[in-house]
């Protein structure tokens, strides 16, 4: 079975913040985790430093390949940085299509 784990520490979030699918928004110096289990991907997010993931909202998303979970995950990295609480951007492919590239 496919699988792959994306992880960026450190990514200070943005006014704003980034929102939990818990409903509560979390701010300052975050990880962000996304795992790709082969059809989908799950984004989770942390304060850095401690152990205890939450759903970021509109988390899991469907995600066809290993190429887009990375550029998803990229993606997200990138929302939280802005803020504005931030969720999972909706799967859309943009260009080709991936066995074209």
């Amino acid at each position: 079975m496919a699988r792959a784990i994306w992880t960026t520490p450190d990514v200070f979030a943005g006014r704003g913040g980034a929102r939990t699918g818990e409903g509560g928004v979390m701010t300052g110096n975050l990880t962000l985790r996304t795992i790709w289990d082969g059809a989908q991907a799950e984004v989770v997010v942390r304060y850095t430093g401690t152990s205890h993931w939450h759903a970021l909202a509109g988390s899991p998303v469907p995600c066809p390949s290993e190429r887009d979970s990375r550029q998803l995950h990229q993606a997200v990295v990138e929302a939280v940085r802005a803020g504005g609480g931030a969720t999972v951007p909706r799967y859309e492919r943009v260009g080709r299509p991936a066995y074209m590239t």
